[in-house]
C-alpha cells in the first residue's frame, strides 16, 4: 500500500487499539509506525500487540516500524494521609525522605539523588507543572520550599526540576528489563525518555548494541545545551513536548521545536513531533482548529513524522484521529508554499563526494521530473541522506534487509521495499530499480527515475553512484 504523502504518522497502541481489526484499521488509515508505551501495560500486552502488528505487516506486504518507548526515570512524590491536600501560594512546603504519609506541610520525595543537587532559588514543578515551588534551602534529608503557584495536590504526582542535571541514569532497572524484552521481540526503534546529556545516549547505545535504532526524546532543558552533539549521536529524535513544556516556559517551546527540527534536518536524522497534537480527539470525533494548525505547522517546519499518544491508545476515536492527521499532512504537502518552506531550511552539505552525490540527486530529480528517487541501501544511510535533501519525487528505498526497511518507515518521503537478494552490477541495479518503480505504482513505462547507490555493492555507507534511467517501454 503506497502512501500519497511524505511525512509519516506514529500512533500509540493501548487499551483502545489492541485487537487485530483495530490495528489493521489504523494502518489503513495511515499509521506508519506503532508506538508501544512501556510506562503502561505488561510484557504480555506488548507481546500480543507485537504479534498482531507483524501479522498485519504480512497481510499488507509493506514494512511497518515498531517503537518501544521506555518510561525513564520519572520522579514522583509520595502519598498523603488524606489522599489530597491544597497548597497555598506563599506557604512553606517540605519535601523530605520520611516515608510517612504527608499533609499540607510536607510529603515524602523517594528520590535521594535530588537532595544533594537542589539549592536556594531552584524551581520545582509538581503535577505536570500545575504547581510550582521555589527552593529556600536543602540538606541531605530535606528540601524546604515556598509555594509559588498553589492548588490541589494528590498522591504520586510527577516532579520536574528544570534547573539542574540530575545524577541519575537514563535507564532505570525497570527500563533495562523492558529494553531487553523489547529487543528480544525485535522492535525497530527504542525511545529514550528524559535524556539529559550526551553520555545518556552513548550509554544506551552500548546496551542496544545495534539491535534497534535509538530515538532520543528531548524533554529536558539540559539536553538542549548539547543539542547538536545529542542529535549527532542519535538515530532519530522526538520533540517530546509534554515534559519539555513543563520544564521550559510555554513561550519557549515553539522556538525549541523549530530549532530541534532544523538541527535534525542538518544531521539527516528523522524527527518526530509529539504530545497533545490532537488531544481533544480523546473524547471528540473532530479536533480543534488550533490542533489542526499545530499538526500542519510541524509539517511545514519539516518534521519527518507526527505522533498520536492517548488519542490512539485510549481515546474514543483512534481511527478518526489518524484519518484527520493523514488529511492534514496531505493538505499541507499539496500547498505550493510547502516545498518553498522546507527548501528555505536547506543548508549546504559538506565538501565530500558522498554529499555531492545527494546534492546532485536532488537537482537531477527536479530537472528531469523523475517519478521516483530510487536508493539502494544496506544500513539505511543512503535513504536517510536522500530524505535529508527533501526531493519532491518520492524516495523508493530498496534494501535486502527487512530490519532496515522497517526502520526506514519513519523517514520522510521513504517508501521501503525489500529485495530478496543483493544486486551485483549496475545493469542489474537499473533493471531492479525500474521494475520496482513500476510494480510499486510510482511510474509507467517511459518515465524517468534517478538512482543513488554505493559501489562496490554490499558495503554500507559508501554512496558514490548517481544514475538516471528510463523505465523500459514494452517491446512491440
Amino acid at each position: 500500500m503506497r502512501r500519497q504523502r511524505k511525512a509519516k504518522i506514529v500512533a500509540t497502541l493501548g487499551p483502545a487499539s489492541s485487537d487485530r481489526a483495530m490495528i489493521l484499521a489504523l494502518f489503513e488509515a495511515g499509521v506508519d509506525v506503532f508506538r508501544f508505551n512501556f510506562s503502561h501495560g505488561t510484557h504480555d500486552d506488548h507481546r500480543r500487540r507485537h504479534e498482531i502488528v507483524r501479522e498485519v505487516e504480512r497481510m499488507v506486504g509493506r514494512p511497518i516500524a515498531i517503537m518501544a518507548d521506555m518510561q525513564g526515570p520519572k520522579l514522583r512524590i509520595g502519598k498523603f494521609a488524606a489522599g489530597k491536600v491544597e497548597l497555598v501560594a506563599g506557604a512553606e512546603f517540605i519535601l523530605d525522605r520520611d516515608p510517612r504519609d504527608g499533609d499540607e506541610h510536607r510529603v515524602s520525595l523517594p528520590h535521594p539523588e535530588l537532595f544533594n543537587v537542589m539549592t536556594e532559588g531552584h524551581a520545582i514543578s509538581l503535577d505536570d507543572g500545575k504547581l510550582r515551588l521555589k527552593v529556600i534551602d536543602s540538606d541531605a534529608d530535606t528540601i524546604r520550599t515556598q509555594v509559588v503557584t498553589g492548588g490541589p495536590l494528590s498522591d504520586k504526582k510527577g516532579v520536574n526540576v528544570p534547573d539542574v542535571v540530575l545524577p541519575i541514569p537514563v535507564l532505570t532497572e525497570k527500563d533495562r528489563a523492558d529494553l531487553e524484552f523489547a529487543l528480544s521481540l525485535g522492535v525497530d526503534w527504542v525511545a529514550l525518555s528524559f535524556v539529559q546529556r550526551l553520555e545518556d545516549v552513548l550509554d544506551a547505545r552500548e546496551l542496544v548494541a545495534g539491535r534497534a535504532g535509538i530515538m532520543t526524546k528531548l524533554e529536558k532543558p539540559s539536553a538542549l545545551d548539547q543539542l547538536e552533539e545529542i542529535v549527532d549521536a542519535s538515530d532519530a529524535v522526538m520533540v517530546a513536548r509534554g515534559d519539555l513544556g513543563v520544564e521550559l516556559p510555554p513561550e519557549r517551546v515553539p522556538g525549541a521545536q523549530k530549532r530541534i527540527l532544523r538541527v535534525c534536518r542538518n544531521f539527516g536524522k528523522p524527527s518526530v513531533v509529539a504530545t497533545q497534537m490532537l488531544e481533544s480527539m480523546i473524547s471528540s470525533p473532530t479536533p480543534t482548529r488550533a490542533e489542526a494548525s499545530d499538526v500542519a505547522s510541524a509539517i511545514y517546519d519539516g518534521a519527518d513524522a507526527v505522533m498520536l499518544s492517548a488519542e490512539s491508545a485510549s481515546g474514543a476515536y483512534p481511527v478518526e484521529a489518524v484519518s484527520i492527521m493523514n488529511r492534514i499532512i496531505n493538505e499541507v504537502e499539496r500547498d505550493p508554499i510547502y516545498p518553498k518552506m522546507i527548501n528555505a531550511q536547506y543548508e549546504m552539505l559538506l565538501p565530500s563526494p558522498r554529499d555531492a552525490i545527494f546534492a546532485a540527486l536532488r537537482t537531477v530529480t527536479h530537472i528531469i521530473r523523475a517519478v521516483a528517487t530510487v536508493t539502494y541501501t544496506e544500513s539505511g544511510s543512503t535513504s536517510l541522506q536522500a530524505a535529508r535533501e527533501r526531493p519532491m519525487a518520492p524516495i523508493l528505498s530498496i534494501t535486502p534487509h527487512l530490519a532496515t526497511a522497517r526502520r526506514l518507515a519513519l523517514a520522510w518521503g521513504v517508501h521501503s521495499t525489500v529485495m530478496d537478494h543483493d544486486v551485483v552490477d549496475v545493469d542489474e541495479m537499473v533493471n531492479a530499480a525500474c521494475n520496482t518503480t513500476l510494480n510499486e505504482g510510482f511510474g509507467l513505462p517511459g518515465d524517468q527515475i534517478a538512482i543513488a547507490a554505493g559501489m562496490p555493492f554490499g558495503q554500507p555507507g559508501n554512496t558514490n553512484l548517481l544514475r538516471v534511467a528510463e523505465i523500459p517501454r514494452p517491446k512491440k
